[in-house]
């Protein structure tokens, strides 16, 4: 392959992954072409992207995009996968895939510049997502305001009312 022609794929993959700063390797060579093509299909669906690559080139291009943390993983054959949802969301769906489908093997991934093995994605894929994240903070915010409200409307708010209504029937 020329010079040139190696430049020109550096250039499609970083216009591909630009902004982008969570990925995930797999290997999905040993996937029937039935298999490979439903899982194309209905990543596609939910918004994720993927794009088998040549490893040489998908480091150069990483390098000058600034992501970090994919190098142990791009070995042999790899597709990089991005999108979605969030990056927990995008660990669910690839380990329910390579639950399902015994020939995709997850090789790893990179977070936020923090290089993700096999496993870690796994552990990535049980942890929380950013909706369920944002309604665990927006209950937590929410709390102190409603144990307020069940205090004034509970029995003390009655017996408040009470020595307030009492209270005020004396200064009269």
């Amino acid at each position: 392959m020329s010079k040139f022609i190696k430049n020109h794929i550096i250039a499609e993959l970083e216009s591909e992954l630009e902004g982008c700063s969570e990925l995930l390797v797999v290997d999905m060579s040993k996937m029937s072409g039935t298999d490979a093509n439903e899982f194309r299909v209905q990543l596609g669906q939910k918004d994720i992207r993927l794009l088998t690559v040549k490893n040489s080139l998908a480091r150069r291009a990483c390098e000058s995009l600034g992501i970090q943390g994919l190098t142990s993983s791009l070995t042999g054959p790899s597709t990089l996968i991005w999108g979605g949802e969030d990056i927990v969301a995008l660990s669910r769906e690839i380990t329910k895939w390579a639950k399902d489908v015994s020939t995709l093997e997850i090789k790893g991934g990179a977070v936020e510049g923090q290089s993700l093995d096999a496993d870690g994605v796994d552990r990535l894929s049980k942890s929380p997502g950013r909706p369920e994240l944002l309604s665990q903070i927006a209950g937590l915010i929410l709390s102190p305001g409603g144990n307020l409200v069940g205090a004034l409307l509970g029995p003390g708010g009655l017996v408040a009312g009470a020595i307030k209504s009492k209270a005020d029937g004396e200064g009269e």
